[in-house]
């Protein structure tokens, strides 16, 4: 199989992800190359890799998200493709075409796809457009507090005042009242301008208590567009994802098959390509687009588990050119899966990161427990990245006994 996809592929990442994306690599056969910062040398992605290459020093907008650097690499270590997992420069359209014109082969979506769902404004009006159900809200922009006001009389409140641009929970206030909106719009615009340099705002109708469910699609160049199903995301904290499960407890069969239809419309839509997510909120048997991440998920081990589906071995078909080796008519969900993400945080400050040496680490074991891992013991624990060291995964054969499996596994 490797001999028709590639033989050398570089993953522009790194810990956990990057690790998982060597792991299938491996079994197809194809040399892994990993890029790293002066202060990961000794890091275990760089241990995992066949080759490795070093790509700045420690701040990431001095190597993991310096583009000429990580082309660099490549065409130093004989790479074909380039696997940006998640984060750092995965939704970058820049850097996908950068690929492209490098002569390398970007593992994900077209640079089109990837600018129409960065922008939520810009996917919301493409949602729209294919007939996509929106959380209601505007379609422009906010450009002054007096317009804000105007498009929240519309909508009515509470209304969300979210960055265009953000993600992981960044850029986001609401406003109850016409009396918060100024500060919530202020907010808002400041925290997307210091994290991702794009101070624009929207708003939409705040909804009360909704669950987080986002439906995983798979399309190629053939064609091919279908579903994996769908993950519960609900469980957060300050925005940003903490425990999730496949299936949805709360999705009936026949809400399952409707929200698929959405999801894979959505993705035609903007003519997808590769591994994507479609999230959207549930609010009783009501289900809204909220965005698209053009991109693997950190929680698409939940999904391998109950569809046996490797989602990176056909992220890495469809960019060689081949179909989806997935029979639409054979994928069932299997069971139940959960999974925790592990992260370096002081829970007695307020969960904020806690960088340090790990002097102590042992995984959990058993029948139906997985672990995507980026530390070991003796791994320094940076204060210039991700607090995310590790993710538990566990299968069961229903939601009642992934619980109790998950619950042993964090015990162990």
């Amino acid at each position: 199989m490797s001999a028709a996809v590639f033989s050398r592929v570089l993953v522009a990442n790194r810990g956990e992800i990057a690790i998982r994306v060597f792991r299938t690599l491996r079994r197809m056969g194809i040399e892994s190359v990993a890029v790293y910062s002066e202060a990961e040398a000794d890091a275990l992605h760089v241990k995992a890799a066949d080759r490795a290459v070093c790509i700045g020093p420690a701040p990431v907008a001095e190597s993991y998200l310096r583009i000429d650097r990580v082309l660099e690499a490549a065409r130093e270590s004989g790479a074909e493709a380039i696997h940006p997992g998640y984060g750092l420069l995965a939704e970058s359209a820049e850097f996908a075409e950068a690929c492209e014109q490098a002569g390398l082969v970007f593992i994900g979506p077209k640079p089109s796809a990837t600018r129409a769902m960065g922008s939520k404004i810009s996917a919301r009006a493409v949602m729209t457009e294919a007939g996509v159900p929106v959380v209601p809200g505007s379609l422009e922009p906010v450009r002054d507090l007096e317009h804000g006001l105007t498009l929240a009389w519309d909508i009515g409140y509470p209304v969300a005042v979210k960055a265009s641009g953000a993600g992981g929970g960044k850029g986001f206030r609401v406003a109850n009242s016409p009396e918060e909106l100024g500060r919530a719009i202020e907010e808002a615009r400041g925290e997307s301008e210091r994290f991702f340099g794009d101070g624009t705002v929207y708003l939409e109708r705040y909804l009360h208590d909704p669950r987080h469910v986002e439906v995983q699609v798979l399309a190629d160049t053939h064609g091919n567009v279908i579903h994996l199903f769908e993950r519960d995301c609900s469980v957060q904290r300050r925005h940003q994802k903490l425990i999730e499960e496949s299936p949805a407890p709360q999705v009936s069969p026949e809400l399952r098959e409707r929200i698929g239809r959405i999801a894979v419309d959505a993705a035609r839509a903007v003519g997808y390509r590769s591994a994507g997510t479609v999230e959207g909120l549930l609010v009783g048997a009501d289900y809204y687009f909220l965005e698209m991440n053009t991109r693997i998920q950190v929680e698409h081990g939940v999904t391998e588990m109950v569809t046996g589906v490797d989602i990176v071995e056909q992220q890495l078909l469809v960019a060689a050119g081949l179909p989806l080796a997935v029979p639409v008519d054979e994928i069932r969900l299997s069971g139940h899966a959960i999974e925790c993400r592990i992260n370096a945080e002081n829970a007695s400050k307020r969960f904020l990161p806690a960088p340090g040496e790990i002097t102590e680490y042992a995984e959990p074991a058993g029948p139906h427990v997985r672990i995507d891992s980026g530390v070991e013991k003796g791994t320094r624990v940076l204060p210039y990245y991700d607090p995310l060291m590790a993710k538990l995964v566990v299968w069961g054969e229903n939601r009642e006994r992934a619980t109790a499996n998950m619950l042993a596994a964090l015990e162990d």
